[in-house]
């Protein structure tokens, strides 16, 4: 991912991509009570990447990917997927909510076939796609379960199948594990590397945790807040086939997540 004030933390090989999957193109956002959440954001998002958006409260994480996902319009810039400018949410673009936003009525099959059945796929086809990702989510068994039944981490394993079952090109993450316990966030985070080794999506991802972003991401944006524009892009250069241990004890682990901090705490006063 390229942008106009991007440093790299450490060398890294980057693989030559063709046209970026997402850009953004000097997306500005001012609210109408006067508050300016982002100014001139602009950044390449790879195919097949996890890129991690960073950076304190305020800086307009989750308003630019809204702005991504089409569910809100920025006040300046353009957002183009795929080479085409998003007028809206489109089919290639996935959101994974944070509050999971399951239908409290339905079960969790038709909760994961529910993108399907707004597309008018037929039953039998939508329900056969649901129960191939809830069995790949690690939720085989609780088809006709209901959220209230489901712990958190399992709503939120739901949630995920829900946005893999329409097929999306990029999965847009916002703080998919932050209401959960720190066991199962790591177990999720886990699962979701092992789950994108098949699944070959593009991620955007939007974290408060530092060490959540080096471990998950191929590249973080750091962003400053008040109002948000990016300062910086690192790329941990994370040994993808070593065990989540091996990583978390790696140096270039370690030393990436000192870096961010020193480079995110200048921006909390």
């Amino acid at each position: 991912m390229t942008t106009h004030s991007s440093v790299a933390a450490a060398p890294a090989v980057i693989n030559p991509a063709s046209d970026p999957i997402i850009k953004a193109l000097g997306i500005s956002m001012c609210y109408p009570n006067g508050v300016t959440a982002l100014e001139n954001v602009s950044l390449d998002i790879p195919r097949g990447e996890l890129v991690t958006l960073l950076g304190p409260s305020g800086c307009g994480k989750t308003t630019l990917l809204k702005i991504i996902a089409g569910l809100i319009e920025p006040t300046a810039g353009e957002i183009r997927a795929n080479g085409k400018t998003v007028r809206g949410p489109g089919p290639d673009r996935a959101f994974v909510f944070q509050d999971f936003a399951l239908m409290p009525w339905a079960t969790v099959l038709r909760n994961v076939a529910f993108g399907l059945e707004l597309r008018g796929t037929p039953r039998e086809k939508r329900e056969e796609i649901a129960r191939h990702y809830i069995h790949e989510v690690g939720l085989a068994g609780f088809e006709d379960k209901y959220p209230n039944e489901l712990s958190g981490g399992m709503r939120q394993r739901a949630g995920l199948a829900r946005a893999l079952s329409v097929d999306a090109d990029v999965l847009l993450m916002d703080e998919p594990f932050s209401a959960i316990d720190e066991q199962m966030r790591r177990k999720l985070q886990e699962d979701l590397l092992s789950l994108l080794r098949v699944e070959k999506k593009t991620v955007i991802f939007v974290t408060h945790s530092i060490e959540e972003a080096v471990y998950l991401s191929d590249e973080i944006v750091l962003l400053t807040r008040h109002p948000g524009k990016v300062v910086k892009t690192v790329r941990p250069g994370m040994d993808r086939d070593a065990s989540p241990d091996e990583i978390r004890r790696d140096r270039r682990y370690l030393d990436a997540v000192d870096d961010i901090w020193s480079q995110l705490k200048q921006y909390l006063l």
